[in-house]
């Protein structure tokens, strides 16, 4: 295969998994004030979500973190209960905890492969502990079968953080499926964007009314907000097209503060604080979107895996070892992490190439202080290593394996027999099995 010019191709995380039809259908929505915020796509995408995990419901939100909140709250989990959660995490989680009265117990993570070290759970876990919010980090499955033992024993809910795992599986069954709810994001990091949004999933009948009922009661998206969100995804599709990324990020980020789209982080949420308008449901048009590209999941899905698959490959050649994922996961890799000593000269060798994913630089990823949501400095130092030494890198549709190629030999020649994963990783021996996806 003819190889092509990529001089001047930079890969952006974003905008990835959507299309130009997506574009044209968020321009329809924008302009048609009817079905904009409440209309009948919501309940069909909440159907198609609930039979692509596998389980008989699913309830929409604004965001994960309110999701999982309005699931705390449904369970009736809040003052005086503990919840046990992994580092490193994301702010939000944690002030979904706090906000709903309850008190988060952080947790380190292993090194393999980033996801809770129970281990360490069994120390962490007292008589008021009431649940363990189990993350699969970048997309790789945490140990369902130790979690759901270890839940038993402990007499707790297990709830599944499936923000980073839309697709993937554990024993071939879909990961949201294993405990007593999961909660998903359609975020624009995410695997498929709505530009923000979030899905809450569970088989149990009794959960599902209580979180239908809580559903009920939140506020509806504004028009305007629900505009400035399709006008984001449009924007970001177009300004990642990768022939013109290098130069349109430059422009992007030098608006700074000017820049009038909406973030995903409040400064009050990074501040541990709860902003105005929290519960807040998902609009019609968002629904529209995450519907269409639920229908792409499964080469969204197997495009990530044989892009992570190549990855293995290519940097096993110049010693740095992929991470290990527990047996019988089969990761979706929303984005692909590796472990280097120096993560601003990695970044700076693959800067032409890519844009360098930074997952985790914190424990408490975009919080202002790990302090402000009850973190104690020290008491997770596998989660605190990482937080320092992990980049990541594209898995996205918008990959190709001229890209791959570029990206894999930059890191290499930067940070070869250099970058590590502690304690047991191994090296794929299998040849990459890359095949680009057809775009629309």
């Amino acid at each position: 295969m003819r190889r092509k010019s990529i001089t001047r191709r930079q890969v952006a995380l974003l905008g990835g998994s959507t299309t130009w039809g997506d574009c044209a259908v968020a321009a329809y929505y924008f302009v048609n004030r009817r079905t904009l915020v409440n209309g009948p796509v919501i309940d069909a995408y909440e159907r198609a979500f609930a039979d692509l995990v596998g389980v008989q419901h699913a309830c929409s939100f604004s965001a994960a973190r309110v999701g999982l909140y309005m699931t705390l709250r449904a369970l009736e989990i809040g003052h005086g209960d503990d919840v046990l959660l992994q580092v490193p995490t994301h702010v939000v989680v944690a002030n979904a905890i706090g906000y709903a009265g309850a008190r988060p117990v952080y947790v380190d993570c292993r090194p393999m492969d980033c996801n809770i070290d129970f281990d360490q759970a069994e120390k962490r876990v007292g008589p008021r502990t009431k649940a363990l919010i189990l993350q699969h980090t970048f997309g790789v499955p945490g140990d369902l079968e130790v979690a759901l033992d270890f839940c038993r024993r402990h007499r707790l809910v297990l709830l599944e953080d499936c923000v980073h795992a839309l697709g993937a599986t554990y024993a071939g069954k879909p990961v949201g499926s294993f405990g007593r709810a999961a909660f998903f994001s359609t975020e624009e990091t995410k695997t498929i964007s709505t530009t923000m949004g979030g899905m809450v999933v569970t088989n149990d009948d009794d959960l599902a009314a209580r979180l239908r009922h809580l559903q009920k009661g939140c506020g509806s998206p504004s028009a305007s907000s629900v505009r400035r969100l399709l006008l984001k995804l449009s924007i970001y599709h177009a300004l990642s097209t990768p022939s013109i990324h290098w130069y349109a990020r430059a422009l992007f980020e030098g608006m700074g503060s000017r820049n009038p789209l909406p973030g995903p982080t409040t400064p009050e949420e990074r501040r541990g604080q709860r902003p105005r308008g929290y519960e807040q449901r998902l609009s019609n048009a968002q629904a529209a979107l995450g519907l269409r590209q639920l229908k792409r999941i499964v080469s969204n899905i197997s495009h990530r895996r044989a892009v992570a698959s190549d990855y293995d490959v290519r940097l096993s050649a110049f010693g740095i070892d992929p991470l290990q994922p527990v047996k019988d996961a089969d990761p979706a890799f929303v984005r692909y992490p590796v472990w280097v000593q120096d993560r601003e000269k990695a970044a700076r060798a693959i800067a032409r190439h890519t844009v360098v994913g930074r997952w985790f630089t914190s424990v408490l990823e975009e919080s202002d202080s790990p302090s402000v949501a009850g973190y104690d400095a020290g008491s997770c130092p596998v989660a605190e290593a990482a937080a320092t030494h992990l980049i990541n890198l594209p898995t996205h549709p918008r990959v190709s394996i001229e890209d791959i190629d570029a990206i894999t030999r930059a890191l290499g020649r930067a940070v070869g027999d250099r970058g590590y994963w502690k304690d047991g990783c191994v090296r794929s021996s299998s040849p990459g099995s890359f095949r680009p996806e057809a775009r629309e």
